[in-house]
């Protein structure tokens, strides 16, 4: 029985990401003696807009991603990983300098850390590992955009891969009009191209061919990492990957009809309007499947990239002296809750692929293979995580904890849930059992992602709540609530894009004032 058919089944819970003021404690010096040529290496691999549809977590029953399994047999995967932030810029600012959203200001789609003052010294993982004897390569989307390629983009990495892509187009749309401005990234589908011709065939070469050139000189430590575009639309494949996921037998996502008939208007805000189409669209215009479809068989064509730098990672001898991590920067709504992209507080949103896979024998840490952690984790504590592994200390003022212990012993607690936040005051506070939701408003949603792992009813909005549930679901606010940030940073100088501000007047979308009866 899979969850896509029954909500009834127990899976793993879904727990989100957690605010810490103070500094990482558990910095790892490095041993007497020993030298960065005698380090692990580092390959870091990021899909940006990649949900829970892969199989190590089992997010959808058709998926098919054998490269990620693979991984997944070497290592650890998190099934209980989420995000900082639902958007790109915010998400890997976070997971770069592991810093929170609420502490850098960096909420939309801009700005760069190193346009704003204050932010533009912090030290990213890159840098990090380059400062400590390592070689640094960067290939395709790992900071937003073309952030990090601008301005000396040698301060960023020693090597510099080519940006990322969708690759080939069609002449055309090939879904038509979008709502929401219409925007040319809103497409998906296939069209008459070539696997080569797509931008992460590009990225997978050059990450193939830098591994190549690295096992020449084994000596040198590097850190790599190689960022794929897809299943981020426009969704085009090519038609092989179409023809794995057959119209006639295809299962569609778990929409609830009226699911958000019990959260609150404000939950409307933090998308208020966007280029993705809201699920009404995607259904008056005969284009859920389509989408599914074309999301299911990006994922499968990116997982066959990530094959492909594995292969070479097996073949250039590396494999036993290299960390291997992937990550998604966060999920996708496929019309669950009513929408489609991301963008929201909730499991779609937030949940995230995380593997990580360390030789054995490689540290001073015992990692077990094809092991399982349900513990909450954060895309924040790779920093510290990776830093630990590799014997590099960890610096001052990250907010990430080492993921190591669980690494060693997935069963081991983590005294801390998990945050994940969409512009100021609007968080989701999990553990291994609840989702605790808070708007910048107060609105507040709670669920049992145990009971009810799809978030399909808030129990704080049941009429027939009885005292004693009530004053049992307070007390878990109140504990999940009281690792909020205490202060949150205003917008960083230059915010723009995807913005919602709480002014006294009311809420503002992108500087314009939220009409409620304007909802699409």
């Amino acid at each position: 029985m899979n969850l896509f058919r029954s909500t009834l089944s127990r899976i793993l819970p879904v727990a989100c990401i957690v605010f810490v003021s103070h500094s990482v404690a558990c910095s790892a010096e490095p041993e007497a003696g020993k030298t960065a040529a005698a380090r692990p290496n580092v390959l870091m691999i990021a899909i940006d807009d990649l949900n829970d549809w892969v199989e190590p977590l089992g997010g959808h029953p058709q998926v098919k991603t054998p490269a990620m399994a693979r991984l997944a047999s070497r290592g650890v995967t998190f099934t209980n990983a989420h995000c900082q932030a639902p958007l790109c810029n915010p998400s890997r600012t976070a997971i770069m300098t592991a810093r929170r959203p609420t502490t850098t200001g960096v909420y939309g789609l801009r700005p760069w850390i190193r346009d704003v003052d204050e932010l533009s010294g912090l030290v990213t993982m890159p840098q990090h590992f380059s400062a400590h004897g390592y070689k640094s390569l960067i290939g395709g989307k790992i900071h937003h955009g073309a952030n990090g390629r601008r301005k000396k983009p040698a301060q960023e990495a020693d090597v510099w891969g080519p940006p990322s892509s969708v690759g080939a187009r069609p002449k055309q749309k090939l879904i038509g009009p979008t709502p929401g401005g219409n925007n040319p990234l809103m497409d998906w589908g296939t069209f008459p191209h070539k696997d080569e011709d797509k931008g992460d065939w590009a990225i997978a070469s050059w990450a193939v061919d830098q591994l190549d050139e690295l096992s020449k000189t084994p000596d040198q430590p590097f850190f790599l990492a190689a960022g794929f575009f897809l299943p981020h639309v426009p969704c085009y494949v090519t038609q092989k990957w179409y023809d794995m996921y057959p119209e006639e037998s295809l299962i569609l996502p778990p929409i609830l009809k009226g699911d958000r008939d019990d959260t609150s208007e404000s939950s409307w805000y933090i998308h208020w309007y966007l280029p993705e189409p809201r699920t009404s669209w995607l259904r008056e215009n005969n284009q859920l499947k389509n989408l599914t479809r074309s999301y299911l068989a990006s994922v499968s064509f990116v997982d066959s990239q990530v094959g492909r730098i594995l292969d070479q990672l097996d073949a250039s001898g590396l494999a036993d002296n290299t960390i291997v991590v992937l990550w998604s920067d966060h999920g996708y709504h496929m019309g669950e809750k009513a929408i489609s992209g991301k963008n929201s507080l909730w499991r779609h949103s937030t949940r995230v692929p995380l593997i990580v896979s360390v030789p054995d024998g490689l540290t001073a840490f015992d990692v077990p293979e094809a092991a399982k952690c349900n513990q909450p984790a954060e895309l924040i504590d790779l920093y510290a995580t990776l830093s630990q592994l590799t014997g590099l200390p960890i610096p001052d003022g990250q907010q990430g904890l080492s993921l190591v212990p669980q690494l060693v012993n997935p069963d081991q607690p983590r005294e801390r849930p998990a945050i994940c936040t969409h512009n100021a005051g609007n968080h989701s506070v999990c553990d291994t059992r609840w989702r605790y939701v808070v708007y910048a408003d107060g609105a507040e949603e709670l669920y049992d992602t145990v009971a009810d792992p799809f978030e399909y009813t808030n129990l704080l909005a049941q009429r027939d709540i009885s005292d004693q549930q009530s004053a049992r679901y307070r007390n878990v606010i109140d504990r999940l609530s009281a690792f909020l940030p205490e202060q949150e940073a205003p917008l960083a100088p230059g915010s723009a894009a995807r913005i919602l501000e709480k002014r006294a007047d009311g809420f503002y979308w992108e500087n314009k004032k939220i009409v409620p009866e304007d909802k699409l």
